[in-house]
């Protein structure tokens, strides 16, 4: 499904619906000719799936949504035919959301609610850094802001990311 577009000066809004609540991609067109680029916020569970076409979907497994959270980030760029790769931004800040885990119950099994918050922030934190090191190695990190919540509307999700990036026209030496 192609993206409607409507330009309002510097920005540029990526959307879909009739009605829509939010845009996908937003860009602003910076004096120099780069684009400061806003990704909507998504999980790597039901959202991922969803957007990517998947037959699975990915519960409480940061290893396996954050990849995915930046593959339907790429996608949504080439469609709105702002890159190719998600490899060509450079990444502001990036804001994370836990979920608290879906179960055990907290009230059933505290100790075994406490060990799950903890595999999950763990996984997270490994997948994340991963994610930088191995895909994109020569960029910076951005700012990071996590803070744990009680859900967020996709109930298979361990967290849910948004994310300011630069698509910078011309890197390196070539500035």
């Amino acid at each position: 499904m192609a993206f409607d577009i409507r330009r309002r000066g510097k920005l540029t809004y990526y959307y879909r619906a009739e009605r829509p609540v939010f845009s996908f991609v937003v860009t602003e067109a910076l004096p120099d000719g780069d684009l400061r680029v806003y990704l909507a916020g998504l999980t790597g569970g039901e959202s991922a799936t969803r957007n990517l076409g998947l037959a699975d979907t990915a519960t409480m497994d940061p290893d396996r949504e954050i990849p995915r959270v930046f593959q339907t980030w790429e996608a949504w760029l080439r469609e709105a035919g702002v890159c190719q790769s998600i490899a060509e931004l450079d990444f502001i800040e990036m804001h994370a959301f836990g979920c608290q885990p879906k179960s055990p119950s907290p009230l059933a099994d505290p100790a075994g609610y406490a060990a799950e918050v903890e595999r999950l922030r763990a996984a997270y934190g490994r997948a994340y850094a991963a994610y930088f090191r191995e895909r994109l190695p020569e960029h910076g990190l951005p700012a990071r802001f996590t803070v744990h919540v009680v859900d967020v509307p996709d109930r298979e999700a361990s967290y849910e990311f948004y994310t300011t990036a630069l698509l910078q026209r011309r890197t390196g030496a070539e500035r």
